[in-house]
């Protein structure tokens, strides 16, 4: 079936021409040093970069970054462009004042092909988060032709996002074409068994993507935080837990859903608990019926891994959404590694989504091994949903020329 977006692929000659590349650089700094702590999203973004500079095109890469209230400098795009020059072989240029319009076309106008420039961050002006038309109509200028390689922000309705491409010819970048061709697939033709693991802290973030997940898999598991409601929606005492007592409800209708529908839900049987939350705490690994009042469940426990590990086995599919425990404590993220660990074995598509999730995947050593890393966080999650995200159907509905 034909893409209802276009591919970068299919623009043709490129040389000569300023292409606005909409990335996602909004990456974590190093309060004491002001140093880039987590480059993947760079890293994510120069397939497409290095692509259209080796054509002859005369890019312009824009993002945001955090979640300035106006311009300053913990939030400048600086520190991006510096690792830029250390890692591209191409002059990379700064325009450091997003707002100073004369000055942003002219150091576009002044690109040679070959040449990369970056726009400072697009939130220190106020028309990027109102979605300005005039502020979209202002980045249109700047280029020939606008390509999306910034999946994680395809949810957001700001004017770079949804506004540019309704006056330039509008492509997908080489990640977001990948992106959305590893979640399709899974949406649409996953091979089978199809299995889904979806942990994290709370049911009521996940909801929809449950509700959704049980018309598409044929197993599902369910850990962390949000575990501990379901079981408590089963009449386990939960101890001192995190529960949404408001939850509860919820939890029954979708176990009762799945039961309905056949679709096997694993559970933890086993915890790994502590007396208080903290990274220093001694975890205890006790059976679900031995949860004490006073504990709390943290991870989930060895003959609970081994459940799962049985049971993803014969998977010719896995989605993997959300953590099995406090990650962030190493005592209570060893449930997590093993899920990492045992999906990187498996002779299966498997796609991994959310922040911790692939926090996960790389603190395991096993990126590398696995089908898919999504970098979309909320994007992905939403989309996984059915939502039809802004920036997705922008690029479907753009002008053509």
């Amino acid at each position: 079936m034909a893409d209802a977006f276009h591919r970068m692929e299919e623009m043709g000659d490129v040389r000569g021409k300023r292409i606005l590349v909409r990335v996602d650089f909004n990456v974590p700094l190093d309060p004491a040093t002001g140093q880039i702590t987590d480059d993947s999203r760079i890293q994510g973004s120069l397939p497409t970069l290095g692509r259209l500079l080796e054509q002859g095109g005369r890019v312009i890469a824009m993002s945001h970054r955090g979640r300035p209230q106006k311009p300053n400098p913990q939030d400048s795009l600086q520190p991006v462009v510096d690792y830029l020059r250390n890692h591209l072989t191409c002059p990379v240029h700064f325009a450091p004042d997003i707002q100073s319009e004369p000055a942003v076309v002219q150091a576009s106008q002044d690109l040679k092909p070959g040449e990369l420039l970056v726009l400072e961050n697009l939130r220190f002006h106020p028309g990027e988060k109102a979605n300005s038309r005039e502020f979209a109509q202002f980045l249109a200028s700047l280029g020939d032709i606008y390509v999306n390689d910034a999946f994680g922000t395809a949810h957001r309705e700001d004017a770079s996002i949804v506004g540019v491409p309704e006056w330039l010819p509008a492509y997908a970048g080489l990640l977001m074409a990948q992106e959305l061709d590893a979640l399709n697939q899974i949406l649409t033709h996953p091979r089978r068994p199809y299995w889904a693991i979806i942990g994290g802290a709370k049911v009521s973030d996940k909801v929809k993507l449950l509700a959704r997940l049980l018309d598409l898999v044929d197993g599902l598991v369910i850990g962390g935080g949000m575990a501990n409601t379901f079981l408590a929606a089963q009449g386990y005492e939960m101890g001192r837990s995190l529960v949404e007592a408001d939850a509860i409800g919820t939890a029954k209708d979708l176990l009762a859903a799945a039961r309905s529908q056949g679709i096997p839900v694993i559970l933890p049987t086993d915890v790994i608990a502590a007396r208080k939350f903290a990274a220093d705490a001694p975890g205890h690994r006790v059976a679900l019926q031995d949860l004490g009042p006073e504990d709390m469940a943290l991870d989930i426990g060895p003959a609970t891994i081994q459940t799962i590990v049985t049971a993803l086995s014969p998977a010719h599919t896995v989605l993997w959404n959300g953590p099995m425990g406090v990650f962030e404590f190493d005592a209570f993220a060893q449930g997590t590694l093993a899920v990492a660990r045992d999906l990187a074995t498996l002779e299966a598509a498997v796609v991994v989504g959310g922040g911790d999730s692939v926090a996960a995947v790389n603190k395991a050593g096993v990126k590398d091994r696995l089908t898919h890393i999504s970098t979309g966080g909320g994007a992905t999650l939403r989309y996984l949903e059915g939502e039809d995200l802004p920036g997705i159907r922008a690029l479907k509905h753009a002008v053509r020329k």
